[in-house]
């Protein structure tokens, strides 16, 4: 799809401004630190069964509501946080997400004392696929969930995080550049890694 200002993008950021930003300069770009793993891992919790616009366009809500993700004090959240947080129209207002952002946030807390700073982000970036996938010409060429994305919820899962099915997983990786799913033909794809197919063509 090409905008008004003359660049070809995937066709999902259609013609919102927030999302063509969101597309630009966000997804598919390297996300690191635990803070910034944390944050995307509760909003794609978040997104689950709704668009991801939605999110987007409430993620300075639920900044403010979840105290900027910052992983000690969300893991700090109690009983009155949680009543606070169903009554919040700023945000998604889902019982079971909340909690789990908040037991999220404690696994989170416990995981980076036992492993030390970055042991979430090393957990995300430990998914990167060992061959990338040939490298998508439309959205039908779009996954839902990967081997690699089934892995991570499971290991996740495991930890005792919710929200993190395969599905949520594989838009956590695209989203944060673990893999690069930039459609052929997107300006943000002549930026991004070669894939197998893209070699043997010479593109």
């Amino acid at each position: 799809m090409v905008g008004t200002d003359e660049l070809p993008r995937c066709a999902w950021a259609g013609s919102d401004a927030e999302y063509q930003r969101y597309h630009d300069e966000e997804w598919g770009t390297p996300l690191h630190t635990d803070q910034k793993v944390f944050e995307k891992i509760s909003l794609e919790g978040f997104q689950a069964g709704l668009s991801w616009i939605t999110i987007l366009r409430r993620r300075p809500a639920f900044r403010t509501a979840f105290s900027n993700f910052d992983i000690d004090a969300v893991a700090a959240f109690d009983e009155a946080d949680v009543e606070r947080l169903v009554t919040d129209a700023s945000i998604i207002r889902h019982r079971g997400k909340i909690t789990a952002v908040i037991n999220n946030a404690r696994i989170t807390q416990n995981l980076i004392a036992e492993q030390g700073a970055g042991a979430l982000d090393r957990l995300l970036w430990a998914s990167v696929p060992a061959i990338p996938a040939p490298r998508p010409r439309s959205l039908e060429d779009f996954v839902a969930t990967t081997p690699e994305s089934t892995a991570l919820s499971k290991t996740l899962r495991a930890l005792s995080f919710r929200f993190v099915g395969p599905t949520t997983m594989y838009a956590l990786m695209q989203s944060a550049g673990v893999v690069d799913d930039h459609v052929e033909g997107c300006f943000r794809a002549s930026m991004g890694q070669f894939r197998p197919a893209e070699t043997i063509l010479g593109a």
